[in-house]
């Protein structure tokens, strides 16, 4: 495993399309669930466990080799939200397509075919990880990092919050974030015996509705 290729996979300048989507941020803030530093803290460790758990699970399963297809019907599952697997579906395929720029793999590309219009965005994360070469549990690490990161730099744009703040936030995260990684993992592992139904399936009713209610503005700053 290379650390530095962990941090390109990691790095929010990977053109992978997450800039251009907040999270859930931008449904929360206009909703006044989002104000300040410690309500986007609240915000960031309420996606961690249930979002991000299952995001990291999902990336962490694809290392181990799991069916891509399987894997993208559990993600489907999951989110029950069109806005929101629409949005796992757009930015999976612009991770596939930096990803396959970035480390050939005849796997991504068979991924590519077989789903044109994207697969999950966690899914793809996984197999880029494991074109890469990394562990399980770098891709849960990346997952559950993605989950917390975006709405915290959305947050700087929509509330120009103080992004000193906003990073304080991630770092008092970041023992939560080793904890949801790791379990993220074991369920991963679990599924070689028992199947997809061992993966998490937390529930994040809010983001599911903000995500709908979003979908319908017709002026937004975030795509999602």
């Amino acid at each position: 495993m290379s650390r530095a290729t962990l941090l390109v996979l990691a790095d929010g300048r990977f053109p992978a399309g997450g800039h251009a989507h907040s999270g859930g941020a931008e449904a929360a803030v206009r909703a006044g669930r989002i104000t300040d530093a410690p309500s986007l803290e609240a915000f960031c460790r309420g996606r961690l466990h249930t979002s991000g758990l299952v995001a990291a699970a999902l990336a962490a399963t694809a290392v181990l080799g799991a069916d891509p297809g399987e894997l993208d019907a559990a993600a489907d599952a999951r989110t029950p939200s069109p806005a929101l697997r629409a949005a796992a579906r757009r930015l999976g395929r612009q991770l596939l397509r930096a990803a396959r720029v970035t480390w050939p793999s005849a796997e991504l590309d068979a991924v590519a075919r077989r789903f044109p219009k994207g697969a999950h965005q966690p899914v793809v994360l996984g197999l880029a990880a494991r074109a890469a070469g990394l562990a399980p549990e770098d891709a849960a690490h990346c997952a559950v990092y993605e989950s917390v990161s975006g709405p915290a730099t959305a947050t700087v744009r929509l509330l120009s919050l103080d992004p000193f703040d906003a990073t304080g936030v991630l770092a008092r995260l970041a023992p939560e974030l080793d904890r949801v990684a790791d379990s993220a993992v074991e369920a991963a592992r679990r599924v070689a015996d028992e199947g997809v139904d061992a993966l998490p399936a937390a529930s994040a009713p809010l983001l599911e509705v903000g995500a709908e209610w979003h979908a319908g503005w017709s002026v937004r700053l975030f795509a999602s």
